[in-house]
């Protein structure tokens, strides 16, 4: 997987990085970390242009996997809050697509098994 940081109106000290790269690998258990046609982008940013008051903390992730867009985001008060937050909704992307993918597959593979069945020669066996 490539992985891509971007940071806005802030500096990420050592701890975050390691807090947010530590973030992204737990989601190896739902992708394969190997594949290098795997894109995240990761954006960290602080912004405060709009009408919550105080310091606000935007994190957002892109990913691409096979030719699918996953997207993700979060504002919080806290940087990490919104990390965590960020990492829940992708997760939750993750798991859905999966499920779909394997779906797909699964009523595929029952139709190909009917069409099988329908053929001559392939349908119960006959005991004579």
């Amino acid at each position: 997987m490539k992985l891509n940081i971007k940071v806005t109106n802030l500096t990420l000290l050592p701890e975050s990085a390691d807090y947010l790269n530590k973030k992204i690998a737990s989601l190896d258990k739902f992708i394969n970390p190997n594949n290098d046609s795997i894109l995240a982008e990761v954006e960290v940013a602080k912004t405060t242009e709009h009408h919550k008051s105080g310091e606000v903390f935007r994190a957002e992730i892109n990913m691409q996997i096979d030719g699918k867009s996953l997207y993700a985001f979060s504002e919080k008060e806290s940087l990490h809050s919104a990390i965590d937050e960020m990492r829940d909704e992708i997760l939750r992307e993750l798991k859905t697509y999966k499920t779909k993918k394997r779906t797909l597959f699964r009523r595929g593979a029952s139709k190909m098994k009917a069409i099988i069945k329908g053929l001559p020669g392939f349908g119960r066996w006959r005991r004579n």
